[in-house]
């Protein structure tokens, strides 16, 4: 395109060279030609002169306010970034784009075909491994033990738990742990007759005859066999209810007597010093990032069968759900305020950043390229609304002179 417009000027040169060596006086129709040409020449050097003082200094010369583009850059940048804050990044214009561009409803439609939901789980599936392997194990425990036990550290464990026993203890929930233990202490008296001959035996006088110590022995494991049956069998037994009194006392004491509290404070600390026990939280990582790991590479586990079908069921109720659609059309538009509101300095940064890094003689090189060809149109329109302009005003002059 330069060539076309050289080329153009050089052919209007020609012809002003030619006509005027034919007819110098510039009579007739060779001077409208003549004037014409010289027009053309003018323009075409004007148009010349004007594009090239956006990318260089015509001619090399230090002509003022030539060369804009390498000498302006940053400015220019500065300029762009905050035409686009202004006009594509302001909360009028997202908040009307995502109104008209109705996200809720085309990812709803979208997530309900199974297809495209299982590609969205296979993506979550993708970043979990990725977040999951990236976590070293080292990091993620000391995290736990500084969030989990510390926080368990904190708290008194008297009051809480107090609570927690008391509600368990009003409700009778218990009540299945005391069938245990009263079915466990009945088999053990049932199944251990000689270590309760062996008690007796050993507990009595030395002068007792040994028959008569095998007679107490009988007896009294008959009646303790008995009282053991007797607990297990009588849900109203007054063993069982002295055991419901003390648990309850010992669940109001948790909450309000200091030394009882105290008590349980001093066993938290005991319990939560032991090595196995802050092994646990290493452990409960490890089966927690294998499970995971297995879970998100297995295709047909439960966990991303879950959640494939959780997506299919969001996509079909934003697909039919008006008002869920604007439920979430209205997060939409809050999210998108506050980041445009917040965040428009940051993001048109990266405009004025990178024009900023820019070479300056590479930029105006890359620019030229890219609309260099739209600006010698300009040169070449110069020359011929020149030419036109030209034989215009020397067509008024002969007709007023």
């Amino acid at each position: 395109m330069k060539a076309v417009a050289t080329g153009l000027f050089l052919l209007a040169a020609l012809v002003y060279l030619v006509t005027g060596w034919l007819v110098p006086d510039g009579s007739g129709w060779v001077g409208y030609v003549n004037a014409a040409a010289e027009a053309g020449m003018v323009g075409a050097l004007a148009d010349w002169f004007a594009v090239t003082a956006l990318f260089r200094r015509p001619l090399g010369l230090p002509i003022p306010h030539t060369a804009i583009i390498p000498t302006r850059k940053n400015a220019l940048g500065q300029s762009l970034g905050d035409f686009v804050g202004t006009n594509f990044l302001s909360e009028r214009v997202v908040v009307d784009k995502l109104d008209r561009a109705g996200i809720a409803r085309r990812a709803g439609v979208w997530l309900s075909e199974r297809e495209h939901a299982e590609r969205v789980t296979a993506e979550l599936a993708a970043a979990l491994r990725g977040a999951v392997r990236v976590l070293r194990d080292e990091d993620v425990r000391q995290v736990l033990e500084q969030t989990v036990l510390r926080r368990v550290v904190e708290q008194p464990w008297g009051p809480p738990l107090g609570r927690v026993l008391g509600r368990v203890f009003e409700d009778g929930s218990h009540r299945g742990l005391v069938d245990l233990v009263c079915d466990r202490a009945y088999d053990w008296v049932k199944d251990n007759y000689e270590t309760v001959s062996r008690v007796v035996g050993q507990r009595a006088p030395s002068w007792s005859p040994r028959f008569f110590d095998s007679l107490v022995a009988d007896k009294i494991y008959s009646e303790v066999l008995s009282f053991a049956w007797a607990v297990k069998t009588d849900p109203e037994h007054q063993m069982r209810k002295a055991v419901d009194r003390f648990l309850v006392e010992f669940a109001r004491d948790l909450r309000h007597d200091p030394a009882t509290m105290a008590r349980a404070d001093r066993i938290k600390w005991q319990v939560l010093e032991h090595p196995e026990v802050r092994d646990l939280v290493g452990d409960a990582w490890t089966a927690a990032k294998n499970t995971l790991l297995e879970a998100a590479e297995d295709p047909a586990s439960e966990l991303r069968s879950r959640v494939r079908d959780g997506l299919t069921s969001l996509g079909g109720r934003l697909a039919t759900d008006p008002e869920l659609r604007d439920k979430v059309d209205g997060w939409l538009r809050e999210a998108a305020r506050y980041v445009v509101n917040h965040y428009r300095a940051e993001i048109t940064t990266l405009i004025t950043d990178t024009v900023d890094r820019w070479d300056a003689a590479d930029t105006s090189r890359r620019i030229e390229l890219r609309v260099g060809r739209d600006l010698q149109f300009i040169r070449v329109n110069g020359t011929v609304v020149g030419a036109l302009a030209g034989l215009a005003i020397h067509a008024v002059a002969e007709l007023l002179w």
